[in-house]
C-alpha cells in the first residue's frame, strides 16, 4: 500500500465513531439482555439436564418403572442432539478464537 491508500484508510476509520452510529462499550454494556456467558450457561444447564433425563429414562427403562421405548428413546434422542449441537458450538468457538488469534495487528 501507498501512503496516500494508507493515509486516507485511517482518515475514513478516523470518522468512524458514536457520530457514525457506533456506540461505545460503555452504552452497550449491561442492555438489551443477558450476557454471553450467562445464555451460554443456560445452555450447558439445559443439555446437562437433557443429559439427566435420559439417564432417568434408562435407569427407569431398565428397572420396569413406567418408561416404555419409545419415551426412552425419545429422551436419548434430545441428549444426543443437545449435545451434538453444543459440541458444534464449541468447535464454531474455537475456530473463532484460532482466526483471530491467527490476525496480525
Amino acid at each position: 500500500m501507498n501512503d496516500i491508500t494508507l493515509s486516507s484508510n485511517l482518515k475514513a476509520l478516523q470518522g468512524l465513531g458514536p457520530s457514525k452510529g457506533l456506540r461505545s462499550p460503555e452504552e452497550t454494556s449491561g442492555k438489551g439482555g443477558p450476557s454471553f456467558a450467562d445464555t451460554l450457561a443456560q445452555s450447558l444447564d439445559k443439555v446437562n439436564t437433557l443429559q439427566k433425563e435420559a439417564d432417568v429414562a434408562i435407569q427407569d427403562f431398565i428397572t420396569g418403572d413406567k418408561r416404555n421405548i419409545h419415551e426412552t428413546m425419545i429422551a436419548v434422542g434430545k441428549a444426543d442432539l443437545a449435545f451434538r449441537l453444543t459440541m458444534q458450538v464449541r468447535n464454531k468457538m474455537v475456530e473463532a478464537y484460532q482466526e483471530v488469534m491467527r490476525m496480525q495487528v
